[in-house]
This record gives C-alpha cells, structure tokens and sequence, in this order.
C-alpha cells in the first residue's frame, strides 16, 4: 500500500524585491510598521515586537516570530534589494503580506516563489 502523505501544514513564500529606493531600504521604521501591517493582514498574532537590527552598510534586517511560522525582511541599499520571507499555517494567505510591502515600496521588480512546507 503507498504511503499517503498529509496536506502540508505551512506555505512559504519569499520574495526579491528590485529596484527599491536605498532610503526606503534604510528606513527601519518604514520596515518595521510594514513587518506588523503585514501579519496584521494575514491575521497572525506575534509573539512579541519584531527583531530589527541596522546593518553597518545601512540595511536593515529583522523578523517577527509567530505562533510556529515568521516574517522576515532583510535590504541590501547598495544593490537596491530587499528579500521578504513568510513562512504561515496554510489556513492562511501569506500573499496578503507580500501585497502590503508592494504598496508601500518602490520596487521596480517583485520576483516571487512559494511552496508547500510540512
């Protein structure tokens, strides 16, 4: 008898963010809000406030850790880039957080990828 395995329990998208102005890529207010907006719109209750940290080139990394799934951002203004990662329970819509970073940064381009996980 084959194995039968379950429905995944988690999707995870990322997404490059190109072309993005450097002084919104250094904004780590900007990233910040953007990083709660975006699990306020999937519905995600975090577990604390989100772990930013300034880079000494002037990016910006940070993450918020939800119940088993996060969200993470990290910007390279030299390269005018930033990478999002959303990993959430598949009850969830993890493109609702990719459409609030869209709105709100200039990115010439949004490159995009998402898989089942779990």
């Amino acid at each position: 008898m084959p194995l039968v395995s379950p429905a995944p329990a988690y999707v995870h998208l990322i997404a490059d963010f190109v072309g993005v102005p450097e002084a919104q890529l250094q904004d780590a207010s900007l990233l910040t809000g953007l990083i709660i907006a975006a699990a306020s719109a999937v519905g995600l209750t975090p577990l604390g406030s989100p772990l930013v940290h300034v880079l000494p080139q002037g990016g910006v990394s940070g993450i918020l850790l939800m119940q088993g799934c996060h969200l993470a951002v990290h910007s390279t203004p030299g390269r005018r880039s930033m990478l999002l990662d959303v990993l959430v329970p598949r009850s969830h819509d993890a493109a609702k957080a990719l459409a609030v970073f869209a709105r709100r940064l200039s990115a010439t381009q949004i490159l995009t990828d998402q898989r089942p996980r779990g």
